[in-house]
Parts: structure tokens; sequence; C-alpha cells
């Protein structure tokens, strides 16, 4: 029997739902539990062990670190990733991305279409956007300002707010339905977007209107790292880096040296490179992005997200949870 276009496409979105599920689980390294419908609020359950659960994205807020993952939970550190507080958080659902402002506002995404903002440096936090019925996970979160920003995901969700978060619109960039997985802006204002199937994307007005760029790759890319001018990673799965020296107009494929998954990417103070990934892979270049060293963590267990915890350690967070790593541990291995 035939099978509908309706009904085909019905069934492609829930399989590609599935595949962002399992991203999870491979992270995680155990079965992540899906969220809860809420009609009302619900908190997250406070976890003796939180810190050691599944964890998917954090921010560094002048002096403060912030860490959000599975189940809602969402940690707090100010001592540099020394100790840790759970918080109360109005969602058990999985907590994909997050972003902050300044030290007291800041944004989380995730599972449910949940958007929530702080204005208290994460002390505390509340449900701006929710809508389940969806089926489509939010994956990354960002903010121009204090009032306009980006919250995208799957299926080329993709929302704007111009008041802080208040209300989000819905705006598609095009006609299609890729997931959009990660947004980051270069040093010249021009904004970078990754995207499932190869695609990549540009903005060079702020987010008003997109261009997408052509990549030699098919396969997902789940981060952008914009470094000085024109210059430009991106980075994915199965290993695959590209650089670009004019906005991704044109791109050079990096040997990596790797094939696991790429998740995440920071450049240090010194203009040291640092992309992570799953497998505890971590990729250093100290030549601008022209070649990497790996540095395979013994515990192999996947790394979602880095930032930098101080002026001489970096947090890393993912299916162990949280934890820091002397930037000297990949340096002097470099020498």
């Amino acid at each position: 029997m035939e099978i509908s276009a309706c009904r085909a496409r019905q069934l492609r979105n829930r399989w590609r739902l599935f595949t962002v599920t399992l991203l999870l689980v491979i992270i995680a390294g155990a079965q992540v539990a899906p969220a809860q419908d809420e009609v009302a609020p619900e908190y997250a359950v406070k976890a003796p062990l939180a810190t050691r659960s599944l964890k998917l994205d954090a921010a560094a807020a002048d002096g403060a670190l912030v860490a959000v993952g599975a189940r809602g939970h969402i940690l707090i550190s100010t001592d540099r990733g020394e100790s840790w507080q759970q918080v109360e958080v109005p969602t058990r659902a999985a907590l994909t991305g997050v972003f902050f402002h300044d030290r007291d506002l800041g944004w989380a995404v995730g599972h449910d279409s949940v958007i929530l903002r702080t204005t208290d440096g994460g002390a505390t936090w509340e449900r701006v956007h929710w809508a389940p019925e969806e089926e489509s996970p939010l994956l990354d979160v960002w903010f121009a300002d204090a009032e306009h920003g980006f919250a995208i995901g799957a299926y080329g969700s993709f929302y704007v707010t111009s008041d802080g978060g208040d209300i989000w619109t819905y705006q598609p960039i095009s006609d299609d339905d890729f997931h959009l997985n990660h947004l980051a802006r270069a040093t010249d204002g021009a904004l970078y977007m990754a995207a499932e199937a190869g695609m990549a994307y540009r903005s060079d007005d702020g987010g008003e209107t997109w261009t997408e760029l052509s990549l030699p790759y098919e396969g997902s890319f789940f981060g952008t790292l914009p470094l000085e001018g024109e210059n430009l990673l991106i980075f994915g799965l199965r290993g695959h880096l590209f650089r670009s020296q004019d906005a991704g107009q044109s791109w050079i494929e990096v040997e990596t040296g790797t094939v696991a998954m790429l998740t995440d990417g920071i450049r240090l103070g010194d203009g040291t490179i640092i992309i992570t990934g799953l497998g505890g892979v971590v990729l250093v270049s100290d030549d601008g992005g022209n070649s990497f060293g790996v540095h395979q963590q013994s515990n192999r267990r996947g790394i979602s997200a880095v930032v930098e915890a101080s002026d001489d350690s970096l947090l890393l967070v993912g299916g162990f949870g949280v934890r820091t790593l002397p930037v000297s541990e990949l340096t002097s291995a470099s020498d």
C-alpha cells in the first residue's frame, strides 16, 4: 500500500526526533527518560548526584559557571567549578542549551520547546515558553543584547524575541526543516549557524535574513567557532572539521585524527583552540586551527560542551556530569 506524502513526512520526522534523543543517550552512556507532559511547571527533582548526571551545555558569566542537562537539572558554581549547587528549575525536560548576557541575565532551552529565563544569575528560573505538543526540542539559545535573541532547534525551529524573552515568535528561516544545532557570532558581527545534513547558514544583518553556505560534507554539524576576521571553523559527525578563511564561501577540511563526533569548541585568550567530542576526545590547536592534536581523556565519556572555568582551567560537561581540566594538561602534552 502506498504511503501518503503527509504520512511519510510524519514517519520521517519521528525518526529524526528519535535520532536527537539517541544522541543524548550516546553522550550519557545511559537511558535518558523522556520529558513528561506538564500543565503547570513541574520542578526538577533535587538529586544528590546531580553533578554526575548528563549535562549538555554550560556557560561562564563573570566568574560564575552554569551547567544544564537531563531532567531539567541546572548547576551553579561561583568558585570556578570547585563546588556546585543544584537550583530549583520549573521543568523536568532535558535542557540542551544555555546562554548568559551578563552575570544576572540568562536563558536556557530544551525539550518540550521549553525556554527558561533567570534574572538573578541562575538562582531562580521562570518558564517563559513551552510547547510540548510540537515534539520539537530546542537545541541552542543566543542573545545579541538583553532584549533580542534567538532559540533554535529540531525541524527548523527558529524562535525570535525582541522583549528579553517575554514573547517568542516562530519565524522559520527556510522551507526546509533541517535541525538547527548551534548559533555563534563572529567579531565582525556575522552570525553562523550549524545544522544537520551538511547545512550551515550565515546572517550579515543580525539574523533578519540567512544565506545558505555550501560545504563539501553531507553529515550533520554540531558547532561553529568564528575566529578572527573571516576565519571560521565548523565541525560535527565522524570527526569532520572544516575551516573557512572567507566567511564560509569556501572550505578546507582539517585532519582531526579522530572519527568521534565533535560537539563544541572555544578559543582561549592566548589563541589556543579547543574542540571537544564524544569518547572523551579533546582536540587542541596552537596554530589558529590549521592543525590539531588529539588528547584522549582516560574515562572516554562523551563531552558535550566546554567553557573557560578560569585563566588556567576548562569546564567540561557531558555524560560524566561536570569536571574541570587544567589547561596545562593539554598544552604540556602538545610540547
